[in-house]
């Protein structure tokens, strides 16, 4: 096999043309093969295989430096800086992460994550590398879904002053993680379709090029033109208005096409933008059919491209889908938002069903949040489907736009807690503690299913600003006996009993029900609250708490720092409660990637981690009457 030849970076280059075109089916096979298995992003992946492989035969890694956009297409870069044997360990804790980590190796200059950062970030290292004199190319890749990103043309902007190479490689697959919107895909889409200006163009500038004396010149003074030959032929050359040279668009599976632009790119002092065409999923028909399915899967069959284990439980995700589409049926002001997200957030029922009040505005949630503020304002009742991780990307507009002004948006908050394979990036560690810092929003957690859908119909309802956070994966079923009505501020106490209490936050009701039973069978009787609201806070419960109880655990899926357990320990501090209190929540760190229950452990939210800092706490204070603290 080719691919065995490759085992440390630039290898690639010392392949003969037919070698090769032979790696890039033998990538695609290690590709579909090793994530059969292990599971991850294959569609983006397969889609970039060439593309990847161009730009190692063009540059000197890890001389020039290559900044990938979110970064979950970098499977073939892995490969191609010798990290193939780790795809055994793909996405696994203490295994191969699945986005570039400066970490594992000198070829990943950045780690990157979220969507329309390569720009900004590669214009950076360009800056710093003309500051210190240096001599290396700086390259981003950045996908057309990634361009619709406010953050990517704030960095374009910039770009248009840069005198030096600047490389920008835009991948264009029609695709973000759903089908791209909105009027930026439609103009690619033009440039896709322009064949007919492309040889044109090309031809034109031949000619030029021909003049003896004034032809060179003749094509400067055209191209710093803004009504230069590409505003004739093809109106509206967004990148050059700017003022970053336009090449392409080249098909992105063609490497010796490709190979001769960047060359062609890397001789250009300033700025320049190379337009590259690629099909996502390429080579595996199931995901070239579902590139939103094989966006990031979990292991599947390789000939039917089904997941090899089925979902016996619905996920808050699908009871999320479920009681939308219900509540937009029962109330016409019931609009739903997403950001390029309308698969992941389980919106697309809604969609189908109710399409003019759907609005998927691209990747783009500052945007979305305002949008929503506008919805509100209008009348209507505006739900916006989001990742905790990408809603952190629109803290100001929450802030500004929707809370300060008291609009009923409602925010549902998907993957909340600990994400699992994605890592750092993906993990939903942040969002109460960003969250309970705004003044008039109200934050909520379902302990189960059927709470969930009480939670968004009262959300809905509140006529303010309010928040839902839920994990992913199955949703819990258990303690479907205890279903008070949701109300405002208002915990629901589950058990009463012992000394000690544990005041539980969402998805860790269900570890608190372990800890609980696990502390019983040692002899310790407890009680246990379902939070419900982080903010604001159940007052009387907690006044009955410090007069009631030893001990206070509260437990959250959350970093600590300015969590709802600091919220407990500030109330009760105040009213001069001398309850003790342990906090159980994540200390001041990123979780890396790995399994969720392994990175629970890692992190002491598992049930066992708990019931041992409980029993340790009350053989230090020896069940004193007067112990507290924290």
């Amino acid at each position: 096999m080719i691919l065995d030849k490759i085992n440390q970076t630039n290898d690639i280059k010392k392949l003969d043309k037919e070698e090769i075109q032979m790696l890039s089916g033998e990538i695609r096979q290690f590709l579909i093969e090793s994530l059969s298995k292990t599971g991850g992003h294959l569609a983006s992946n397969l889609g970039v295989v060439e593309l990847t492989m161009a730009l190692h035969l063009t540059f000197d890694l890890p001389l020039d430096k290559v900044i990938w956009d979110v970064g979950h297409q970098s499977y073939t870069h892995k490969i191609l800086t010798g990290r193939k044997d780790g795809f055994g360990t793909l996405r696994q804790f203490g295994g191969m992460s699945g986005f570039p980590k400066t970490a594992e190796s000198d070829c990943d200059c950045f780690n990157t994550g979220h969507s329309s950062t390569s720009v900004s970030a590669g214009l950076g290292i360009a800056a710093a590398r003309d500051l210190k004199g240096e001599d290396y190319r700086v390259i981003s890749v950045i996908g057309d879904g990634a361009l619709t990103g406010g953050m990517a043309f704030e960095a374009l902007n910039n770009a248009s002053k840069l005198e030096t190479n600047f490389i920008i490689v835009l991948n264009d697959n029609d695709m973000s993680i759903s089908p791209n919107v909105g009027g930026l895909s439609q103009y690619l889409g033009g440039i896709r379709t322009a064949h007919a200006y492309q040889d044109l163009k090309n031809g034109v500038m031949e000619s030029l090029y021909k003049i003896p004396v004034y032809g060179e010149r003749i094509v400067q003074r055209i191209r710093r033109t803004k009504s230069g030959i590409k505003q004739l032929l093809l109106p509206g050359m967004l990148f050059e208005d700017m003022g970053i040279l336009y090449l392409g668009p080249v098909d992105g599976h063609d490497i010796e096409k490709m190979t001769a632009m960047f060359q062609k790119a890397s001789r250009v002092s300033g700025p320049v933008l190379v337009h590259v065409l690629t099909e996502k999923g390429r080579g595996y028909e199931p995901a070239v059919r579902h590139p939103a399915r094989f966006h990031g899967t979990e292991p599947f069959d390789i000939a039917t491209g089904l997941a090899k284990q089925k979902k016996k439980k619905a996920a808050y995700t699908d009871i999320f889908s479920t009681v939308m589409r219900k509540l937009g049926d029962r109330d016409e002001k019931v609009v739903a938002i997403t950001a390029a997200m309308e698969t992941g957030t389980g919106l697309k029922r809604f969609h189908n069903m109710f399409p003019k009040r759907f609005f998927d505005v691209g990747i783009a949630e500052g945007h979305a949040v305002t949008f929503a503020a506008g919805l509100a304002a209008g009348g209507q009742k505006p739900v916006f489907a989001v990742y905790s991780s990408f809603l952190q990307r629109a803290y100001d507009q929450i802030l500004h736009d929707v809370c300060l002004q008291n609009l009923p948006v409602v925010f549902a908050i998907d993957r909340a807690g600990i994400v699992g394979s994605d890592g750092e990036t993906h993990q939903g560690l942040f969002d109460i503690s960003y969250l309970m810092t705004i003044p008039n929003i109200t934050l909520l957690a379902p302990k189960n299913k059927w709470e969930f859908s009480d939670m968004i119909k009262f959300a809905i309802d509140c006529g303010r600003p309010a928040a839902i956070r839920y994990p992913r994966g199955e949703a819990f079923d258990g303690l479907m006996q205890y279903r008070a009505p949701v109300e405002y501020a208002k915990s629901e106490t589950l058990y009463e009993a012992g000394s000690v209490v544990l005041l539980a936050y969402g998805s860790m009701v269900k570890t608190a029900l372990d800890v609980r039973e696990r502390l019983k069978q040692a002899g310790v009787d407890c009680a246990l609250v379902n939070m419900r609201f982080a903010k604001p806070l159940d007052t009387q419960m907690l006044d009955h708490v410090s007069k009631s109880y030893r001990l206070a655990v509260t437990m959250e899926e959350n970093v600590k720092t300015g969590g709802m357990g600091e919220a407990v320990a500030a109330y009760l501090r105040t009213a001069g409660a001398k309850v003790g209190l342990l906090h159980i929540a994540v200390e001041d760190t990123f979780l890396p990637h790995g399994n969720v229950e392994v990175l629970r452990r890692q992190a002491g939210l598992d049930a066992e981690s708990i019931v041992q800092k409980i029993n340790g706490w009350l053989q230090n204070q020896q069940m004193q009457p007067e112990a507290g603290g924290s």
